[in-house]
């Protein structure tokens, strides 16, 4: 099925809709030793059905074609046994000492991971918290200005609003040109004023993926800093935020990195500790206890986790992240990358409108399928595709992850060639 025609393969089994092959059943897990472990895929026989594989620990794949991780990623089994592990000490009390040991492996997993430094990383509740902790953090004079673009997170366009109201801040709005937002635009937009360039690292609503190098330089050569919302950009491709040049980054871990809500993860880049103070305080940034009920706070990136964490998601994300790793990022990359270009050419030789810009190194597809969406919707869930839409049901979003395969795309390719 592998050496075919699209056009001639989606007309042809549209109707009759294509059978995922199964998985293994859900195994029996020593939950003691779960929260412990280096968590990694199960070793298993690498087909083109299974690429990576991994489908097998991913349960999701035995009955969907799951094209909707750009909205939740599913659990994989050690994520799950991770967060039995978790309720089962909790219930317990055995070892209320591997909660810690989870949160200083998770930070150090991700600083590994990603080019970090452990001082360089804070856990947060969600990807918002770390837009505000940015925004909230920069001494704002009237007359200053914020630069971001049209295919940023709403969180942006909310934060900075009320920053305007607030501070007397501008923000400038770049829209895009053919599903990109243009560093020569950014460039434009940016005066000696602009304190602050933000961008969805890749976008939510198309995929395009941003070069954060070059808007880190046109950030810091007006004085400006750069912000990255990277919770569709962890987990999909290498980085080293050192070398990206980012001065910010957060990302949640419910999408690419497969743990759960309710833990982010803030990188701030080392230079800018001493200078940028949290927007709120507790008791989880004392580093010294002092006489009179006087306190020295942490000085590094933990001062921004002022209260206690969701141990339960940072016991999730401790587990993906050491699965992440034993997967590999850069094959992540190279699979779910030219899966989703195929998704773009077959959607594109069914007379779709992309959204998504061609040659964009993210597994995010998006298109105007120009159907009635809920009569398509309903086609599609159907055939067991799941999948988002956006803009009132005009865009379909699919996003390939490191399980799907050729399967999961036709699937949704055929459903829509049979409409079409």
């Amino acid at each position: 099925m592998h050496a075919w025609s699209r056009r001639n393969f989606v007309k042809t089994t549209a109707a009759a809709g294509l059978a995922l092959p199964a998985a293994p059943a859900l195994a029996a897990t020593d939950r003691g030793a779960a929260a412990e472990r280096v968590a990694g895929p199960i070793p298993g026989s690498r087909s083109d059905d299974d690429p990576l594989g991994i489908r097998g620990q991913f349960p999701v794949t035995e009955e969907l074609a799951y094209l909707n991780t750009a909205s939740t990623g599913p659990a994989p089994l050690p994520v799950r046994e991770a967060l039995v592990a978790y309720a089962d000490e909790k219930m317990t009390y055995r070892d209320p000492g591997s909660r810690r040991r989870a949160v200083d492996r998770a930070r150090s997993r991700f600083a590994s991971l990603f080019g970090a430094d452990e001082d360089e990383i804070a856990f947060l509740f969600n990807t918002s918290d770390g837009e505000n902790v940015v925004a909230n953090g920069i001494d704002w004079r009237p007359g200053d200005n914020v630069v971001i673009d049209e295919l940023h997170f709403v969180t942006a366009f909310v934060v900075y609003r009320e920053l305007e109201k607030r501070e007397g801040v501008e923000l400038r709005i770049i829209p895009p040109r053919e599903g990109r937002a243009h560093p020569e635009d950014y460039d434009a937009y940016t005066d000696d004023r602009t304190r602050l360039i933000s961008v969805a690292w890749v976008s939510n609503r198309n995929g395009f993926r941003h070069d954060l190098p070059t808007l880190a330089e046109i950030a810091h050569a007006r004085g400006g800093y750069l912000f990255a919302d990277g919770i569709q950009a962890f987990g999909t491709f290498p980085t080293n935020l050192h070398a990206e040049g980012v001065d910010f980054a957060c990302g949640n871990g419910y999408k690419w990195l497969h743990a759960d809500f309710g833990c982010s993860i803030l990188y701030a880049r080392r230079e800018h500790h001493d200078w940028m103070q949290p927007d709120r305080f507790g008791h989880a940034q004392v580093a010294e206890t002092l006489p009179e009920h006087q306190y020295r706070l942490r000085t590094d990136a933990r001062k921004f986790e002022h209260g206690s964490l969701a141990l339960g998601p940072v016991a999730a994300m401790d587990a993906a992240l050491g699965f992440i790793g034993e997967v590999g990022l850069e094959r992540i990359a190279e699979h779910t990358h030219a899966l989703a270009g195929e998704l773009r050419e077959g959607a594109a030789g069914l007379g779709m409108k992309l959204f998504t810009p061609p040659a964009n190194p993210s597994p995010i597809v998006s298109f105007y399928h120009g159907m009635d969406p809920q009569e398509l919707s309903d086609a599609l869930n159907a055939e067991g595709v799941r999948f988002t839409y956006q803009e009132g049901g005009e865009l379909l979003r699919a996003a390939v992850a490191m399980f799907n395969n050729r399967d999961d795309v036709d699937r949704l390719l055929g459903g829509i060639a049979a409409r079409v």
